[in-house]
């Protein structure tokens, strides 16, 4: 797939992937991945001709001087305690962080106009991202490509937990693809099915990677990936098959035309030896096996680029069935996962608590904790406690910026060391603020919402891994790659929370309202009669009331009148 040699085009090519993963608990998870990857320098503005690489997305990188680009739009909570480990999880609502090129002066101005240009290419409320919501971390968020140094003064994060994420988000994400939704794996995005589902997250990753072995050139690749969990189909017996005319009521017919590579992948790994739990059908054309996050996995591969796949039959209906029930005992636990709450009674002070798990039987690591808390939830950094099997567990790094008022949240950053098998609990106490009643959203007594927590760590694995070759490895395999062979990247997000602020009665305005307009009428009214009324003495006329009567009985009695 090798665009023309027009005046600054390089060789392009699009790689497809669908990878389907029945989860422990029953359900079904569904991550695409589509990933661009261009030859071509984007920052010295030299490229004229685009054919797979967006072009809304390729000016604006040459633009704004961006060298990383990660967006995510998610509607739902990935619950690792039950699903595993996510092979891309994000945070709930809107999740957009980004590096800046060294030549960028103006970091800030530059932020505000891309979060705009984002919010109209994707019609969703990134323009809502401001100084309130956004902060510079220093230690969570390192480069995934390419990077010649790490100021974290050029990275600028921002969350939106209240953000909802429905089918205007999807559609102009779809016209990115390059074959948009008419061919490839892209046709199985019915909008009707996926947000009809437990999770879905749809993202979008630009970042600079080697050209080749040697990395003395530069490519760009953008990665467009979107994770959906559907329900458990139950069938007879307590059995949970499907396939995927089940899940996305649609079939694969054919592969994209400008695709190099178009493959469906399906994790068939046995739980134990001697008794395998699913059956796949149609037989796969090959297997491939490969350890991913610390596990050894066995995948059923469907190349749909191979003529021999639609000879049988016009289309591909995965299916899969279980041989025999799940026993909920064979769930495994995930070796990193957290939890997050707040607690506290009335509407004063309140304590944010974060449980984080490490379930390694003998394996201690650090795990890097971000924590982001609007200005209107004032902390008391004195109150914070880290308690590890009932002792004082002291962070070896902590970052602390202070909030300022409607300016800037609260940034909290710690490195903490996770004991083997323990249970590592984080609190800090925090006061409500008062805000001006203009500040309030239209739905006051719904709550607020805080941001998730962020985890990064390199956890341990229990198998060694072996460095494979990026071209070669599936496409979920590749995005976080594995420095080393005894542990994987991990990053984390916890539940967002929502608080309770001190709210005034907003129908007491109303009520005063009508109660003052009512007394102004009534009092105005009255003297603006008597200010504006004109009166006019009547003489009293010379034949009374008596006199007429008389008049009116004399006349039936036929005497003349007085």
């Amino acid at each position: 797939a090798a665009g023309p040699g027009r005046a600054g085009a390089g060789r392009d090519a699009l790689r497809e992937e669908l990878l389907l993963s029945p989860l422990p608990a029953g359900d079904v998870a569904a991550t695409f991945q589509f990933r661009t990857r261009w030859d071509a320098d984007l920052q010295r503005g030299a490229v004229s001709h685009y054919r797979l690489f967006p072009k809304a997305l390729g000016r604006l990188v040459a633009a704004l001087g961006v060298r990383e680009l990660h967006l995510a739009l998610t509607q739902g909570f990935w619950r690792t305690r039950a699903w595993g480990q996510p092979p891309l999880q994000a945070p709930a609502g809107a999740e957009l962080w980004v590096w800046f090129q060294p030549t960028v002066t103006d970091v800030d101005k530059a932020w505000k106009e891309l979060s705009n240009i984002l919010s109209g290419i994707f019609c969703a409320s990134l323009n809502f991202i401001d100084s309130t919501n956004t902060v510079t971390p220093t230690a969570s968020f390192k480069p995934l490509g390419l990077a010649n140094g790490t100021d974290h003064r050029l990275l600028r994060y921002a969350v939106l937990p209240r953000e909802v994420v429905c089918t205007e988000n999807l559609t102009p994400w779809k016209k990115l693809l390059p074959c948009g939704s008419k061919a490839g794996l892209a046709v199985l995005l019915k909008a009707e099915r996926l947000f009809h589902s437990s999770y879905h997250s749809q993202a979008v990753h630009i970042r600079p990677v080697c050209r080749d072995a040697s990395c003395l050139a530069v490519s760009w690749e953008l990665r467009q990936t979107l994770t959906v969990v559907f329900d458990s189909f139950s069938s007879g017996q307590g059995k949970k098959d499907w396939s995927l005319f089940r899940m996305f009521s649609r079939t694969l017919t054919d592969a994209c035309p400008l695709a190099s590579q178009s493959k469906v992948y399906v994790d068939i790994s046995p739980k134990n030896k001697e008794n395998e739990l699913l059956e796949v059908t149609p037989p796969p054309a090959s297997v491939h096996e490969a350890v991913v996050q610390g596990d050894k996995r066995t995948y059923a591969v469907y190349d749909l680029l191979s003529p021999s796949l639609f000879n049988t039959s016009r289309s591909l209906n995965v299916q899969l069935k279980w041989k025999r029930p799940q026993d909920s005992s064979e769930l495994p636990t995930p070796i990193l996962h957290a939890q997050r709450y707040v607690s506290g009674y009335g509407l004063q002070t309140g304590e944010i608590s974060t449980l984080v798990y490490n379930t390694h039987p003998y394996r201690a690591f650090p795990v890097i904790l971000l924590e982001t808390v609007p200005w209107y939830l004032r902390l008391y950094v004195h109150t914070l406690t880290i308690i590890t099997k009932g002792k004082e567990n002291k962070p070896s790094y902590i970052h602390y910026q202070p909030a300022q008022d409607r300016r800037r949240p609260h940034l909290l950053e710690m490195l903490i060391q996770l004991p083997a098998n323990s249970v590592t609990k984080i609190t800090i106490q925090f006061e409500r603020a008062l805000l001006k009643w203009t500040e309030y959203p239209p739905d006051p007594n719904h709550g607020f919402y805080v941001g998730s927590s962020v985890l990064s760590a390199l956890v341990p694995s229990v198998i060694a891994m072996k460095a494979v070759d990026v071209e070669q490895s599936p496409l979920f395999a590749s995005l976080f790659p594995s420095s080393d062979g005894s542990s994987y990247f991990v990053r984390l997000y916890t539940e967002p929370l929502l608080v309770n602020l001190p709210t005034p009665d907003f129908s007491m305005p109303y009520n005063v309202i009508c109660l003052t307009c009512t007394v102004v009428a009534v009092c105005y009214g009255s003297f603006y009669n008597l200010l504006t009324r004109t009166f006019h003495v009547e003489e009293p006329s010379r034949d009374g009331l008596a006199k007429r009567l008389a008049n009116i009985i004399r006349k039936f009695r036929g005497v003349p009148p007085l």
